[in-house]
């Protein structure tokens, strides 16, 4: 475009002045198109702006409900928490006891049974040597006995021999 047309335009207006005539400028028709855009848009615009308010304040409300129930939950669980070490803690405790118990009673029982074998053994031990040595004494009398005849077979007649036999086994039974 070019500035003549623009130049002779203004030219022939006579300069840049107000139009104050309300009818030629339409200011009437755009103050009642934009009072009725204000009136209706402000029920229409204020709806759903007031819908969304409060569907944002629900969610605020839920949000704080949730987060209450969450630092509750949190809460608890923490004190769940808590118990439990010290549970585990007692039961550590007493597990460690147990076994002390245990042990202790184990190496009591060891302990006696130990000393319930030696004392077996010290009895059979002696008893064993009882036996023998009564085995012995017998084997010796017995040997001494036949020694004893086979020297008087000799020099005893048969009615000696028999009475020198029956002393022996008297003395035998006495033993």
């Amino acid at each position: 475009m070019s500035t003549l047309p623009v130049l002779s335009l203004l030219a022939s207006h006579s300069g840049f002045s107000l139009n104050l005539n309300l009818f030629e400028t339409n200011i009437i028709n755009l103050a009642v198109l934009i009072a009725t855009l204000v009136w209706f848009l402000k029920g229409f615009l204020g709806g759903i702006l007031e819908r969304r308010r409060t569907s944002i304040v629900a969610d605020l409300k839920e949000a704080e409900e949730r987060l209450a129930k969450a630092t509750t939950a949190l809460s608890e669980a923490q004190q769940g928490l808590t118990q439990a070490q010290q549970r585990a803690e007692k039961i550590v405790v007493d597990g460690t006891a147990r076994a002390a118990a245990i042990r202790q009673e184990s190496e009591r029982r060891s302990i006696d049974e130990i000393a319930r074998i030696k004392e077996a053994a010290t009895s059979d031990l002696a008893n064993e040597a009882s036996r023998v040595s009564a085995q012995l004494r017998r084997e010796t009398a017995r040997q001494a006995v036949e020694q004893a005849l086979a020297g008087l077979t000799g020099r005893l007649d048969d009615k000696a021999h028999a009475s020198l036999i029956d002393q022996s086994i008297q003395s035998l039974g006495n033993s």
